[in-house]
């Protein structure tokens, strides 16, 4: 058995032929660092009495790793089983091939974002999906910020600024990451005032609130929660109505927002952005990269004064869009002009409408082949029923049928040991634990052979 002489000098690993390619793909500094740090492990090993020949044996394979390892972008692309399909750590709705093309020119050639190709002066980057967004919501007009929580903070800045904002006390909601509607009100520099209880509004405590420092109406759609029972809320029709006669603006933030009827897909119906503008809102606010099935986007569509108001506040350069998401958002939008082929085009609306039984069908096909590919590691999988939900704060009691596979092996931390595992894989498998298992929902699983092949390099 040998010791440290066995073991080569930094610079015989680089000038190795092993060192030299490593050289060619990760640079000269980063192997020189990686081979330094593996040399130290090797050392350590041998003062516990490893052989010294088989550690610098080993030495390229593991520096070669290790340069791998590091280089792997921590974006990296998962399978969602999660049951949630516009799952918010996991980047939300995957866009469309048509947007994906169109993202793609976008990166790669210079465009005409904000240049008048007719007349040859500057043009306005909002242009190219104003026409859009006016089409599909029948609103006056639009402008488009880089996502809902900067929609609501400037149009309550651009309305209420240094004057009060009315809001029912039981549409005070907490979004993602500790975000709170009073919050965002206060950045907006506008005055909260409370109306009504937690459980019930009415029409005379908006009318009571209203008086000469008045600078907006804010209705908010409570997205990620639900209150039930002895409830009451004032509709937007009847909210409208009472904003027009003291004259002031009601901007309602619809949250997730949809520009088709959900009820199609089995879920409960909720208002659509053309319904809300038709209701007598004079802005509606919602998020592009949840129902809508587009990139990270916010969309203000409404009156065609109150727009031009916002486009003229500083604040709208600071919270702009970039080329990248204006072309794969324009293409998402024109996906919606020919709604007979949209849930076969659209991802998030495609995963919305796969029936039960195709998704059954998947988990049994499966299960007998992620069984074998587990059984060597001690783990088991069957077919088995769950429910999917929509995530990102839309629609949180819903729930859909849907089937998946019951991964379960020995032991109360199973789960949580194979949950580790799949995470580690290069394509990380991420499911949910439930009752003593982990489960991972078939929903968002287009091709059976993506989750074989990533569970193959267990």
């Amino acid at each position: 058995m040998q010791g440290f002489r066995a073991l080569p000098s930094v610079d015989q690993v680089l000038t190795a032929p092993e060192g030299l390619a490593l050289v060619a793909e990760y640079g000269r500094l980063a192997v020189v660092t990686a081979i330094r740090a593996r040399l130290e492990i090797a050392r350590e090993k041998i003062r516990g009495g490893a052989d010294g020949a088989a550690l610098a044996a080993g030495l390229p394979r593991e520096v070669a790793e290790d340069l791998a390892i590091a280089a792997r972008s921590g974006l990296r692309p998962v399978l969602n089983l999660t049951g949630t399909m516009l799952h918010t750590n996991l980047g939300r709705a995957i866009l469309a091939g048509e947007a994906v093309r169109a993202a793609t020119v976008a990166m790669a050639n210079p465009l005409a974002l904000e240049f008048d190709l007719a007349g040859g002066g500057r043009g306005q980057r909002d242009d190219h999906l104003r026409g859009l967004l006016r089409e599909l919501t029948a609103a006056e007009d639009a402008t488009i910020v880089n996502n809902n929580a900067a929609a609501v903070l400037i149009a309550l800045n651009t309305l209420a600024e240094g004057r009060e904002a009315i809001v029912s006390r039981g549409e005070l909601i907490e979004i993602g990451g500790a975000f709170r509607m009073p919050d965002i009100m206060a950045r907006a520099g506008a005055k909260l005032v409370e109306i009504g209880t937690t459980n019930r509004t009415h029409p005379r405590d908006y009318e009571n609130a209203i008086g000469s420092e008045t600078g907006v109406i804010l209705k908010v759609h409570t997205s990620n929660y639900r209150i039930e029972g002895f409830t009451a809320e004032v509709p937007a029709p009847q909210l409208a109505a009472i904003a027009r006669k003291a004259g002031v603006p009601l901007l309602n933030d619809l949250g997730s927002g949809s520009l088709v009827d959900l009820s199609a897909f089995g879920l409960r119906r909720e208002p659509t952005v053309e319904e809300a503008v038709a209701e007598g809102a004079d802005l509606v606010t919602f998020s592009g990269d949840k129902l809508l099935g587009g990139p990270q986007a916010g969309f203000i569509v409404g009156r065609k004064d109150l727009i031009a108001a916002i486009n003229r506040n500083p604040l709208k350069r600071a919270v702009r869009l970039d080329k990248i998401r204006i072309a794969a958002l324009e293409a998402t939008l024109k996906l919606y002009r020919d709604p007979d082929r949209l849930a076969e085009r659209l991802p998030t609306l495609r995963f919305l409408a796969r029936p039960e039984a195709e998704i059954a069908a998947q988990a049994a096909r499966l299960a007998p082949a992620v069984d074998t590919l587990l059984a060597p590691h001690g783990f088991s999988a069957a077919a088995c029923p769950c429910k999917s939900q929509v995530g990102s704060g839309a629609l949180p009691v819903d729930t859909i049928p849907s089937a998946g596979l019951r991964l379960a092996g020995t032991g109360g931390d199973a789960p949580d040991r194979l949950s580790a595992r799949l995470r580690a894989l290069s394509v990380p498998v991420i499911g949910h634990i439930r009752d003593g298992a982990l489960v991972l929902d078939l929903r968002c699983l287009d091709r059976d052979d993506a989750l074989l092949e990533a569970l193959a390099a267990l």
